[in-house]
């Protein structure tokens, strides 16, 4: 008989996973039966910090299930649909065209996972910038080396459950089938991307690496082939997870006239806390207990009309250098899988639109205006820093201020921040609804606007500045039957979880696709 339970179990008893079994089954009162956790959650609302634990006691171990993400067959004879990036939406789709019995050949401007890490090292440490290779794009896409985080609200957008199943059954840690705010680590995820790849190659699929498209070949109105630096692919169906880093890829599609349309967005910069303040501000207490974990924030509030809200927290985390192009200026924050770095960091943005555009003389109609918008942001941050891969910095109270030229506090920004005035970065109604947003979050957190928090700017990829029109029913271009715009790059997607689901979509109606023609 199967037993669903649902306790508050205080924190200090649930620290680590046998005191948790232990808790459990004390309240259960029953040491026989398997325990099947559904959902994990920190109640720290009170004096009393708890954890919420929901799940249900089994008569005996469920049977091990191979998930259905992963019932495969062999594709190597099967016709060929063509995936191009190796991301989240392009590796679940990989594995979706496989379960539908297609072969799926990868197309990857990167490098694999191994050999990327040596272009992010020279990256952080020298500088050099491989705009094929680094921390947005190659094996595994910006998620690889950027935390992990599986956290999403995409519930309507597919099986979220099956997706985390399937990253379980590669080698995940099991807590994420119940943790409220699942992550992996950057340390983890590189060993996974792994296994999907060869899951992909063992099923008859095929990855290509610094392969970068560089145009479409399509022939009254139906794609007919890619266009790589390698060569030439004729393609009737071709997925397009590209990521939102790509800007010229979105330009290769507005030269060709596929749909596109200018998208709002996010932008502002990192903010820089020490883990230990972060720590004081949500569990009330001067030195955070063993039995606890690193804290983290979740802020929103409105200013001018416009959101303003915390992006990414990385509790324990790292700032990394995240540009594309040289010349240009972006941030954004990882942690590892244990968060035990001693500073914590989060994009702390607000809305931008049409007529934040404008203000850069922009035409807020035309489809490409939010990424020049971005782009010069991105390049003028560079200028403001010297030109390498410093970034531009402030603290925080002197930026709400108006004062410059200050030392700043240490940062965990390998490449280095140089004292800049923000206000010289930002247009003037995106700064006024940041500085109201630090006001009001320097209410809620005595110390998170002061002199020890620091600004590390800009974080600006938050997501995608363009959309790439597609059909509601088949998921594809109007401009071009047989490709599949698919993802954070086509805007369709926000994170790691909710790009997979949108690739999982497209890979099934690149299915049906292939049964009609």
């Amino acid at each position: 008989m199967t037993l669903p339970f649902e306790f508050f179990i205080p924190a200090e008893e649930a620290h680590g996973s046998e005191a948790l079994e232990n808790a459990l089954r004390r309240r259960l009162k029953t040491e026989e039966g398997y325990l099947l956790i559904e959902k994990k959650a920190l109640d720290a609302r009170g004096k009393n910090i708890r954890w919420l634990v929901r799940g249900r006691l089994l008569p005996q171990t469920p049977p091990m299930e191979t998930p259905a993400l992963l019932q495969g067959r062999d594709v190597r004879k099967a016709p060929e649909v063509f995936v191009v990036g190796s991301g989240p939406a392009g590796l679940f789709a990989a594995l979706e065209l496989i379960r539908q019995g297609l072969r799926p050949i990868v197309l990857e401007r990167g490098k694999e996972v191994r050999r990327r890490r040596r272009d992010l090292a020279l990256l952080t440490r020298q500088h050099i910038l491989n705009p094929d290779s680094n921390y947005c794009f190659g094996e595994g896409g910006a998620g690889t080396f950027s935390d992990g985080k599986l956290y999403t609200r995409s519930d309507k957008r597919g099986d979220i459950k099956a997706c985390l199943q399937a990253l379980v059954h590669l080698g995940a840690p099991a807590d994420i089938l119940w943790e409220a705010r699942p992550h992996i680590g950057t340390n983890r995820l590189p060993a996974l991307i792994e296994r999907i790849r060869e899951y992909i190659l063992n099923w008859g699929g095929t990855l290509l690496f610094d392969t970068r498209l560089t145009g479409l070949e399509v022939q009254f109105g139906r794609l007919k082939a890619l266009v790589t630096e390698s060569g030439r692919f004729p393609a009737r169906q071709a997925i397009l997870a590209t990521g939102h880093s790509a800007s010229d890829v979105y330009r290769m599609l507005h030269a060709l006239g596929i749909p596109l349309q200018c998208k709002p967005y996010a932008l502002g910069f990192r903010v820089e806390h020490t883990q230990e303040v972060v720590d004081t501000w949500q569990y009330k207490c001067q030195t955070r207990p063993a039995y606890l974990p690193p804290a983290y924030y979740n802020l929103n509030f409105r200013a001018m009309g416009r959101g303003v809200y915390s992006f990414c927290m990385c509790p324990g985390g790292i700032i990394a250098p995240c540009a594309t192009q040289p010349g240009e200026i972006v941030t954004n924050g990882w942690s590892p899988s244990r968060r035990n770095n001693p500073w914590a960091n989060a994009g702390f943005v607000t809305e931008v639109d049409g007529s934040d555009f404008s203000e850069l003389g922009l035409n807020p109609e035309h489809p490409l205006s939010g990424l020049d918008f971005r782009e010069h942001i991105e390049r003028k941050a560079c200028q403001m820093a010297g030109g390498r891969q410093s970034a531009p910095g402030q603290r925080a109270a002197h930026w709400l201020q108006y004062r410059s030229g200050h030392s700043l506090p240490p940062s965990s920004y390998v490449p280095g921040v140089v004292s800049c005035d923000l206000h010289e970065l930002l247009p003037r109604p995106v700064a006024q609804r940041l500085m109201q947003g630090l006001r009001q979050a320097e209410q809620r957190m005595p110390g998170f606007a002061g002199e020890e928090a620091l600004l590390v700017a800009p974080e600006t990829r938050t997501s995608a500045p363009v959309r790439i029109v597609r059909q509601p029913d088949t998921l594809q271009s109007p401009g071009a039957e047989g490709l599949f715009p698919c993802g954070e790059g086509a805007g369709f997607a926000g994170g790691i979880l909710s790009a997979a689901l949108d690739g999982i979509r497209c890979a099934a109606a690149a299915a049906n696709y292939a049964t009609l023609r």
